[in-house]
């Protein structure tokens, strides 16, 4: 079984933008330009920022911070996981964090600033960390999320992942969390995976 950094080499290998420019539908239904976002691993000067985001885009409303750069710098280090993030320009947009185990991976953390929304970031990411995993001869990617985020439930959906569960007091104890999966496998129906869970 090859590691987990050894894929997809096109993407950890080079920071790699797609096309020069990127377009999209702002909040006020302007049609809108940006800089396309370039991809690469994190390295540790990158844990702040992602922490931050991670505090405000995903842990907002919770008590205490359950991703404080200390851990997110142990993670950047951690060969089991790999971080990702999107860069436009100088700054930092979106970020993933995965963890990779024998058989199966787990999404941590995924986000997206508000302003780069909609701009298909977080499935580009998607796609980076599911390839991958199948690289690492991983077949199932499992994740969970808060049960009154709906609109990153369909998000999921979309990309084929499929609702196992519940998890009451999942995050501090208070919120409900649902957990999803997808088998990541070539040729695996979307919506069907592998963990009956």
């Amino acid at each position: 079984r090859q590691g987990r950094r050894d894929a997809p080499p096109l993407l950890f290998h080079h920071r790699v933008t797609a096309s020069p420019i990127t377009h999209f539908w702002g909040e006020l239904g302007i049609f809108m330009f940006m800089a396309a976002p370039s991809y690469r691993i994190a390295v540790p000067t990158d844990a702040y920022e992602i922490a931050v985001m991670s505090r405000y885009l995903i842990e907002v409303g919770l008590r205490g911070w359950t991703w404080p750069p200390e851990r997110v710098a142990k993670a950047i280090r951690a060969r089991a996981t790999n971080v990702l993030v999107a860069d436009v320009g100088r700054s930092v947009v979106a970020f993933a964090i995965m963890d990779f185990g024998d058989e199966t991976a787990h999404l941590s953390l995924l986000a997206v600033k508000p302003s780069h929304q909609r701009c298909n970031i977080g499935r580009q990411m998607m796609a980076w960390m599911e390839e991958a995993a199948l690289t690492a001869g991983i077949a199932t990617v499992s994740l969970e999320l808060r049960s009154n985020n709906f609109a990153a439930r369909m998000f999921y959906r979309m990309l084929g992942y499929r609702e196992l569960s519940y998890i009451p007091g999942y995050y501090r104890g208070i919120e409900t969390a649902v957990k999803m999966s997808r088998d990541i496998r070539r040729g695996a129906p979307r919506g069907v995976t592998s963990d009956e869970g």
